[in-house]
């Protein structure tokens, strides 16, 4: 990345650019048909032949950056700790194990050092880094502590039964592995940080220090009184340890627990995502006025006819649309609109 990026990242973290920063990401064809079964997600040869590809394919239009993140699937951080993962063609699932993270015999999970998926990992992004010599930027992979973490162990079920049965766990469990979430995300952090300045993720934002994405999709099925509750001391902890994060808020059912999130101070930006089947960006003025309000930055996925009235409503400092569709002739323009320049 060139200093002009990302001084203009910078400046959308602190709210203080001047127009929005707008990213798009678009493959000049259809990517090779291949199996991605357990083998070739566990092959680094498969990963970097990935990579090869995308670099030579995808189009990085606006704000856009090459970026590569060394991916096992959304249940890793578990599967760090024990779980078992399954492999689908586009990503991966944990086999929950209740008994790995039981109220009634509790021992907090542990990151076992000769764990397959640990060291895979760490593999992989080390991997990533010596292979990219400049030419992409290696992002840390997808964690999911804090609720999202114990889901995996518990299931989406039990652990809504446990949130009325034990309470008093899910508090206890969620700051143990916020535990394993810094010591996981540090050794990462340390090996891209041999190679590159700053850090990024699965998101595409840039930041000089170490950030990351902090989220809790299982607040969407609980009451906001609890979600604070059991989640809120997590999500301090998270947001007192990193440098910087925005918190992914994903669809309509968690927009209850968007004024406590939003009253977080050390939070700096909110994602929003509607979810498919949903009114696209420009039909949720309100929610990106309610953020933009509290002081905090935006991200946002758009689609081609949302730019002109996200580009009209809101204020530029702080946000950043990325888009989700669209030809690589339709994201120039609107890239020019985004500068002012039509």
């Amino acid at each position: 990345m060139n200093e002009n990026l990302q001084e203009l990242y910078t400046q959308c973290w602190n709210c203080e650019n001047r127009r929005p920063l707008f990213t798009a990401r678009i493959p000049d064809g259809p990517a090779p048909n291949l199996v991605h079964d357990r083998a070739w997600w566990m092959s680094v040869d498969a990963q970097l032949t990935k990579n090869e590809w995308e670099l030579e394919h995808v189009l990085h239009i606006g704000d856009a950056y090459p970026l590569m993140c060394p991916n096992l699937g959304p249940d890793l951080f578990a599967a760090c700790m024990g779980l078992e993962l399954e492999f689908g063609q586009d990503t991966s699932w944990a086999v929950h194990d209740p008994d790995l993270c039981d109220p009634e015999n509790y021992r907090a999970p542990v990151i076992d050092s000769g764990n397959i998926y640990y060291r895979k990992i760490c593999e992989l992004t080390a991997a990533f880094c010596e292979h990219s010599r400049g030419r992409y930027f290696v992002g840390i992979t997808d964690l999911h502590p804090g609720l999202d973490g114990l889901v995996a162990f518990r299931s989406p079920q039990q652990l809504c039964f446990d949130t009325i049965e034990e309470p008093d766990f899910i508090r206890t469990a969620a700051m143990d592995l916020f535990a394993r979430f810094r010591r996981l995300y540090g050794e990462l952090c340390g090996i891209t940080e041999n190679c590159q300045k700053g850090t990024s993720n699965w998101m595409g934002v840039w930041y000089p220090g170490r950030q990351y994405v902090t989220s809790c999709d299982f607040g969407a099925l609980v009451s906001a009184d609890m979600f604070r509750d059991l989640a809120g001391a997590e999500l301090q902890a998270e947001l007192d340890y990193l440098d910087a994060s925005i918190f992914h808020l994903d669809g309509p059912g968690a927009l209850k627990n968007l004024d406590f999130i939003l009253s977080q101070k050390k939070l700096r930006g909110v994602q929003w995502v509607y979810g498919a089947g949903q009114p696209t960006a420009a039909h949720w003025l309100d929610v990106l006025h309610r953020i933009q309000d509290a002081g905090k930055a935006i991200h946002i996925e758009v689609y081609p006819e949302d730019v002109p009235v996200l580009v009209k409503e809101l204020r530029p400092q702080g946000l950043l649309m990325n888009l989700a569709a669209g030809t690589p002739a339709q994201a120039r323009e609107l890239f020019e609109l985004v500068q002012g320049r039509v």
